[in-house]
């Protein structure tokens, strides 16, 4: 692969990008260089890890396209919003279109399994009617349809986490970002994430997840972005150095 350039599957100049960054640099106050020209993108449909090792630009990657940080220069395009250009109020739209998952779950310990789930379509403004459904729907789809009337510290690891993942996917996101979800969890658990995310893809979800279990990224074999010194240095795309 070349550096620096514009990387995306091939034939998928026609395909409609979720996430695209034009030339982004981004360098803290610090004077930490986090990421240095960075062209990429991620199409409708794609399952993409994102690798590399501390210090890389992973955190700072996915910070950007959940408009947590601003780039210094280039171009971010994140479902169809110009991050580059956003005002702050718009922020909480485009984080509407997604759904995050976090390594340390991040539930809300006063409130039961289906009350974290119906948090995120309570600010979103859903109906009473509507959250039973989704919520139920969601729990379902993890294998935590039994558990909703339960507390968070009465759950495993691994269940806290398919909660946080249920509550990712009550509000049918078009993007899942997931950063390091299987960083607190057991082996068997990461693989159980991982293909409950695969399956989640292959209904059309563009899911991007940031993971340093190198097992993972063997046994599942989606596109590999891998980060260096804050510049993509490969870029494997179904099994294709690009």
């Amino acid at each position: 692969m070349t550096e620096n350039q514009n990387i995306m599957p091939q034939g998928a100049e026609n395909e409609k990008p979720v996430i695209e960054f034009k030339g982004v640099s981004k360098t803290y106050p610090s004077g930490t260089h986090a990421l240095d020209d960075v062209n990429i993108r991620i199409n409708q449909g794609e399952f993409a890890f994102v690798v590399g090792s501390s210090g890389a630009g992973k955190s700072t990657f996915m910070k950007l396209i959940m408009r947590e940080e601003k780039a210094n220069t280039g171009v971010i395009t994140v479902n169809g919003f110009n991050l580059t250009k956003m005002r702050r109020k718009s922020i909480p739209m485009l984080r509407r279109t997604m759904g995050i998952v976090f390594q340390d779950f991040r539930l809300i310990p006063k409130m039961n399994v289906f009350d974290n789930v119906a948090f995120a379509m309570h600010v979103v403004g859903a109906d009473k009617r509507t959250i039973r459904k989704e919520v139920s729907k969601a729990l379902s789809k993890v294998g935590l349809g039994e558990k909703a009337r339960s507390m968070p510290n009465e759950l495993s690891g691994g269940e806290q986490q398919r909660v946080g993942l249920a509550r990712a996917l009550v509000n049918s996101p078009d993007l899942i970002i997931a950063d390091e979800p299987t960083g607190n969890v057991d082996p068997n658990m990461s693989y159980e994430i991982v293909s409950l995310l695969t399956e989640i893809n292959k209904k059309g979800t563009t899911v991007l997840m940031v993971t340093h279990d190198h097992n993972l990224v063997r046994d599942f074999k989606h596109r590999v972005i891998m980060l260096d010194s804050g510049r993509i240095v490969a870029d494997n795309i179904g099994g294709v150095e690009q």
